[in-house]
């Protein structure tokens, strides 16, 4: 496998590109690629990276998937102007378990190495991580620009979050990466880890940045932090939906980061969608197909589509409605929302009904104090596609 077919859409700078490109003549490497379980779903943002280190995995080069059970503790600063709230450890290993089997949707995982970085940094004494922290300066680490933003802006940097590169780079000598892949926002990171290896007698690693898929709101990266994110364990209909709320300015970015279309085709995408005579919307719903096929096959991808037609070009509801239980004879619109779990607080429940998202059988709701009786099968809709049917456990219902 040549480098331009490794290389393809996804990749934004290698280094060092000739040295990587050396080292792939030579032999099988060892490729490090790492998230940390902040929350329980990878997304299509992560799978920009993880295709790449598929290819590579055909290819015969070991793929090293790493679990930052550990680092996740702190938190990764990259891009971050606040700190990070600290998960609890059984928060962490939730998530944790979750990745296994969506990592196994992309890589082979009888032919990868996955690691938790609690396995070696657990092990770690007081007295070994003050050594491992002689290897670098406080000044290396706070002209990075994320914290050099902060302080000139006056927000706080935790000192914890001061140990996580150095932790990054840390994993890179226990599992002797050959070459590290990360989004371009862990380039300071991947750097740690090459310059640390280089001081601890290992051959730097090559580092691999990858380009960053924009989330659905159209400006930031696509983030679990964020929320505006497509995640891999989405159902087709979620998928999809998702994928058809994006701005069109970002179409052809996810045809190129998100798909196997060719060059041709997508420059032809391209003209399309500048001829003026082309509908967005077609090529979008196209798109989404294209994508919800991949990870929810065909016939779940076609039926997703089928459902948000009808939803949103005939206006009709879906076929299948989520049904819930409710008990009360009468009971607030927002305390409703929030038990049927179409809100997360009452709060969001108030600006969701007084922004115009919410309906019961199709009559807009405004007032967040409304009281709404219940009866059998009347039908909640909460944002663009979350439809709940309520059944009465009340006889009188």
């Amino acid at each position: 496998m040549t480098l331009d077919e490794i290389i393809n859409r996804s990749v934004d700078e290698i280094i060092v590109k000739e040295s990587f490109e050396k080292k792939l003549k030579e032999g099988k490497l060892r490729v490090k690629m790492g998230f940390d379980p902040t929350k329980p779903d990878l997304h299509l943002g992560h799978l920009v990276g993880l295709r790449v280190l598929k290819k590579l995995q055909d290819a015969g080069h070991t793929i090293v998937f790493i679990i930052g059970d550990y680092t996740a503790k702190i938190g990764d600063p990259s891009g971050r102007n606040t700190t990070r709230p600290v998960l609890t450890d059984e928060e962490i290993k939730k998530n944790a378990d979750t990745y296994f089997d969506q990592v196994g949707k992309i890589l082979d995982i009888s032919k990868a190495e996955i690691k938790r970085n609690s396995s070696w940094h657990e092990k770690l004494t007081f007295a070994e991580l003050i050594k491992l922290s002689t290897n670098f300066t406080v000044a290396q680490i706070i002209e990075r620009d994320d914290f050099s933003k902060r302080l000139k802006d006056g927000n706080d940097i935790g000192f914890n979050e001061l140990f996580y590169p150095l932790m990054q780079a840390y994993d890179s000598i226990e599992v002797r990466a050959d070459v590290e892949f990360g989004g371009t926002d862990q380039k300071f990171n991947m750097l740690t880890g090459r310059d640390l290896q280089k001081k601890m007698g290992q051959t730097p690693q090559e580092v691999v940045t990858i380009k960053l898929l924009v989330g659905l709101d159209g400006k930031n990266k696509m983030s679990k932090s964020l929320g505006n994110y497509v995640a891999l364990n989405d159902t087709a209909t979620d998928m999809y939906g998702k994928i058809m709320s994006i701005p069109d300015s970002i179409i052809v970015d996810y045809y190129k980061l998100c798909t196997e279309k060719s060059d041709k085709e997508i420059e032809d995408i391209e003209n399309k969608l500048s001829d003026g005579d082309t509908n967005p919307r077609d090529i979008k719903a196209d798109l989404a197909l294209e994508i919800t096929k991949m990870y929810n096959g065909e016939e779940e991808a076609k039926k997703a589509q089928k459902e948000f037609e009808n939803v949103f070009k005939n206006k009709e509801n879906p076929e299948d409605i989520k049904e819930i239980e409710i008990n009360d004879n009468e009971i607030r619109i927002d305390d409703l929302l929030v038990k049927l779990e179409l809100s997360s607080s009452k709060s969001e429940a108030k600006r969701l009904v007084e922004q115009g998202g919410v309906m019961i059988d199709n009559e807009k709701i405004t007032d967040s104090q409304k009281n709404i009786e219940i009866k059998n099968d009347i039908i909640i809709k909460a944002g663009k596609r979350n439809f709940v049917k309520i059944k009465s456990g009340n006889s009188a219902g």
